[in-house]
């Protein structure tokens, strides 16, 4: 196919079968895949008719980016890890605030926390869908999130995908949400560009041609996202085939700060000529607590120990979001447990779709330093003395009218952490830019909390006033941004 032109994928004569990693099906489906099962995506030419994808959304087998420089970093990356049960869900913010979805979890939720979780972050564009093969614990929500995107939000930029059919219910219904919308869909291979803005990014699989018949794991869309020093590297669901071409056709391309652990810890992944490439200093698996799979498998987690890589399970961890400034990485969980491999399992599960606030855990650095700048505590919590501050609450609609009642409008920030925060001079601001900036002399007792209205007042201990001649804070939902005063980002949360 030529990965240059636009896609048009159509559905042809689909059997209603069972799919998913490793036997994860569609229990909606009737007969089993075979190696042999053709695949149904065809390419058309683009026509008078067709959208034309925009310069940032048109890859080119000449836009490689393998040899790309990294751009200065200016701003913050974000990965998060989105805790979707026995499935995979990553969102990426670019530190422009260009947006990335990779997958859409399974078919059995119909993609609802995934929603849920983009809903909540005032995620109201997807800039990039990337869909790293076509099993039905990757592409569950796929449907739902084009359908909701494309009717109720600002759309879907472009789709991109290795172009391996499945011959199940939920991958006619994605694409049949692709075709309804006119959604703008690449072919994606090895060496291909994904523009991501303040980013390098490189494709590096599937290969073409395809390996192991065509085998939708072995083929998944392979990314390496690398801002300033550090970098992160997804492979989908890779397996030792896929693992095995990386290595030969990467090698030390492939080192990376965190590894988005491949198959959701299964043992025929992140095998160990593999992990002596990436050299991850964090590991990341995505599955369920009680998976009937035995994810993460014992096999894994004994390699990821013997190397002395600190895991994050979203089954325990939950919700995760993996902050970069260029130089560190900023480890945020909804939930403490041990993050030694084998102690893994010991921590205690939290529910897909939970709802509770992130706290810092640990940092990393992107180069010279394999181990956290914040040692991990051995009940699964952290001796991170880093500030660990939280959104205690929001009142964005304040009684009566909001205009005459600005003191009625505030934010509440409290110190979960253990000593006391000097917090003069840091910067609490809405996603829109508006921004205020802490008086001197302010310090945060462990425990305690401060409310800062948004109209004018004496400042106290326990209040402080924005002195805003208007509404900062939408009713209808906003983001909570506060930075030190050295400009690193501690917190940002969404409500609704």
């Amino acid at each position: 196919m030529d990965r240059s032109s636009l896609l048009a994928t159509f559905l042809v004569g689909l059997l209603l079968v069972i799919a998913g990693c490793a036997g994860l099906g569609d229990t909606t489906t009737t007969a089993a895949p075979t190696d042999t099962e053709p695949s149904t995506t065809t390419t058309l030419s683009p026509t008078d008719t067709d959208p034309t994808p925009t310069a940032a959304h048109s890859p080119t087998d000449t836009e490689s980016t393998t040899t790309t420089t990294a751009p200065t970093a200016n701003g913050t990356l974000e990965v998060h890890a989105i805790n979707v049960g026995q499935s995979t869900s990553t969102l990426i913010i670019s530190p422009t605030g260009e947006t990335m979805l990779i997958d859409s979890g399974d078919f059995t939720d119909d993609g609802e926390y995934v929603l849920q979780y983009l809903q909540r972050h005032n995620i109201t564009r997807i800039d990039h869908f990337v869909v790293t093969h076509a099993d039905a614990d990757h592409i569950g929500g796929n449907a739902a999130i084009i359908n909701y995107y494309e009717t109720e939000a600002n759309g879907i930029g472009a789709i991109y995908d290795p172009g391996i059919a499945a011959s199940t219910q939920t991958y006619e219904e994605y694409l049949d949400a692709v075709e309804t919308h006119n959604v703008i869909l690449y072919e994606t291979r090895d060496g291909d560009s994904i523009p991501f803005d303040g980013v390098d990014l490189q494709v590096m699989g599937p290969p073409e041609p395809y390996i192991d018949n065509e085998a939708r794991n072995e083929n998944s869309i392979v990314l390496k996202l690398t801002y300033g020093e550090t970098s992160f590297l997804l492979p989908g669901d890779g397996e030792a085939d896929q693992e095995r071409y990386l290595v030969e056709n990467y090698g030390s391309q492939l080192q990376s700060t965190i590894l988005l652990a491949g198959h959701h810890g299964s043992a025929s992944s992140s095998n160990p000529a593999f992990l002596d490439a990436v050299q991850p200093k964090v590991a990341i698996i995505s599955s369920a607590y009680d998976s009937r799979y035995d994810h993460p498998n014992t096999e894994t987690l004994e390699r990821l120990a013997s190397r002395s890589i600190t895991t994050y399970w979203t089954a325990t961890h939950g919700g995760m979001v993996f902050r970069s400034d260029g130089q560190t990485v900023t480890v945020r969980t909804q939930q403490a447990a041990p993050t030694k491999p084998l102690e893994l399992r010991e921590g205690d599960p939290i529910a897909p779709g939970a709802t509770q606030p992130l706290e810092t855990r640990a940092r990393f650095t992107g180069s010279g330093q394999s181990q956290p700048t914040t040692p991990v505590a051995t009940d699964g919590g952290t001796t991170d003395t880093s500030p660990s501050l939280s959104l205690a609450d929001v009142n964005a609609d304040a009684a009566g009218d909001d205009r005459s009642n600005l003191n009625d409008e505030y934010v509440v920030l409290r110190n979960d952490g253990q000593t006391a925060i000097d917090i003069s001079g840091w910067t609490v601001a809405d996603k829109a830019g508006h921004s205020y900036t802490v008086p001197k002399g302010v310090t945060l007792e462990e425990g305690s909390t401060i409310t800062i209205h948004t109209g004018s007042g004496q400042n106290t201990a326990t209040d402080l006033y924005w002195n805003a001649g208007s509404p900062i804070w939408n009713n209808g939902g906003d983001t909570v941004i506060v930075t030190t005063a050295d400009g690193e980002r501690v917190l940002s949360e969404t409500y609704t």
